[in-house]
């Protein structure tokens, strides 16, 4: 059950999860009934109430010779939840925060591995995001960050960048003007994404838990990464606003440069520069 898994993370052990929820549908029971009833040993069902009682889950009330036990109000047994938790964070960021007289290492760069752990970084750094989003994206990666870019969209966050893919998911986004070609020629997909000029993540995500990307907040690798979105925008919208024969031409010629850069040696490409 997915909700006993919620519970657990919440700190609640199995039985006591089974003892609660057990309660919540029928109350009140005594300890051999809910023992019964829930699936729970008799052997630690008094155990497990005790603990539940002290968490204030369960409380307990004599009756004769019995005695029987009802769940607290599942919405007051939450909102004490809420704010117990609350609590407990506020302690934790305040001791840590004291604790923690590290020297600033905004340079320093850190690796995220596999894409599952990739999309959860990401959705979380989107998730504190407050003025600006810059990103290169495919359309299989923003489809599983596009409901915390919904709400960033909402705050108020501008998105800006380049999309890979045939349906375009966000106006502010731009389409790679030769897509299909693009997708036959690379091998893998990559990603660039910068939040509010604060971080910077890059890398490769097509390659399931070997996918790996970097992480940063060096003010030089944002500036970088900010270009080369930028560039790529240029780029496409300017080919975007070509008439046909235009079009082709600067394709014809941005096919040369690039041949140029990676197949020509140092002499070929100086005698190609002084012919244009």
């Amino acid at each position: 059950m997915n909700i006993l898994n919620d519970m657990k993370k919440l700190g609640f052990s199995e039985y006591e999860c089974k003892a609660y929820l057990t309660l919540l549908e029928d109350y009140p029971l005594n300890g051999y009934t809910l023992s019964k009833n829930s699936g729970i040993p008799r052997s630690r069902i008094y155990e497990v109430l005790k603990n539940l009682i002290t968490k204030l889950m369960v409380f307990e009330q004599a009756e004769e010779k019995n005695k029987l036990y009802y769940p607290m109000e599942p919405e007051i047994f939450i909102k004490k939840l809420k704010d117990d938790y609350k609590d407990m964070f506020s302690n934790i960021s305040k001791y840590t925060e004291k604790l923690y007289k590290a020297k600033k290492q905004d340079d320093k760069l850190v690796v995220i591995k596999g894409r599952q752990n990739i999309i959860r970084f990401l959705s979380m750094l989107i998730k504190g995001a407050e003025k600006r989003i810059a990103l290169s994206i495919w359309d299989e990666e923003i489809k599983e960050i596009a409901p915390e870019l919904d709400r960033a969209l909402e705050r108020g966050v501008m998105l800006r960048g380049i999309y890979f893919g045939e349906s375009i998911p966000y106006d502010t986004l731009v389409p790679h003007r030769r897509i299909k070609r693009y997708m036959a020629e690379k091998k893998q997909r990559y990603i660039s994404i910068i939040i509010d000029n604060a971080h910077a993540i890059s890398g490769v995500v097509s390659k399931g838990e070997e996918s790996k990307v970097t992480w940063t907040s060096d003010e030089g690798y944002i500036e970088v990464s900010e270009d080369y979105i930028a560039h790529d925008l240029v780029v496409n919208l300017y080919s975007a606003s070509l008439n046909e024969e235009d079009y082709k031409a600067y394709e014809a010629f941005a096919d040369n440069v690039h041949n140029q850069y990676f197949h020509y040696s140092n002499k070929e490409f100086n005698i190609y520069k002084a012919l244009k």
